[in-house]
């Protein structure tokens, strides 16, 4: 698969993607761990088709010292024993996050109150604002056809 467009060549996509990373930098520096950050970016990539970033972070959560078969079984959470009841609420409340369009109501009061149980305030706020910059950055390789499978960790790291 031959990519649309490089973003990296484009001067206005570089700008909006170096924004975009530097936005990253507080949800990182926040108090949702990281395990719980990387599962559900891996999630939302899942959900969304996006191969580079899937790639991308199951890579990068491996390095962080997270278990493959964890990571293997984000896919199908819902039947795995491997994730704390928080883990889930935050894997529940991504793919809600993420597929907004294929529900009415949007993501739940059952799903946000779960989520609310075991993260305060501002590790919520961490969560929806990982969520969503995930589903950003799917949303633009999707388009643009980004390929993957040749992530190497820490490459787009500024």
């Amino acid at each position: 698969m031959e990519p649309r467009l490089d973003p990296f060549a484009s001067p206005l996509m570089g700008k909006v993607i170096k924004h975009l990373a530097a936005a990253d930098r507080p949800i990182a520096e926040s108090a949702l761990p990281l395990a719980v950050q990387e599962l559900v970016r891996l999630r939302v990539s899942q959900i969304n088709g996006c191969g580079v970033c899937v790639d991308m972070h199951f890579k990068e959560a491996v390095h962080a010292g997270e278990d493959p078969v964890r990571l293997n079984l984000v896919v199908a959470w819902r039947e795995a024993t491997v994730f704390t009841e928080a883990e889930r609420a935050a894997l529940e409340l991504a793919e809600q996050g993420t597929r907004i369009a294929d529900a009415a109501g949007g993501v739940g009061d059952e799903a946000w109150a779960e989520a609310a149980k075991h993260y305060d305030e501002e590790q919520l706020a961490a969560l929806v604002c990982v969520i969503a910059m995930i589903n950003a950055f799917n949303r633009a390789n999707v388009m643009l056809r980004h390929p993957a499978g040749s992530y190497e960790v820490g490459m787009y790291r500024s």
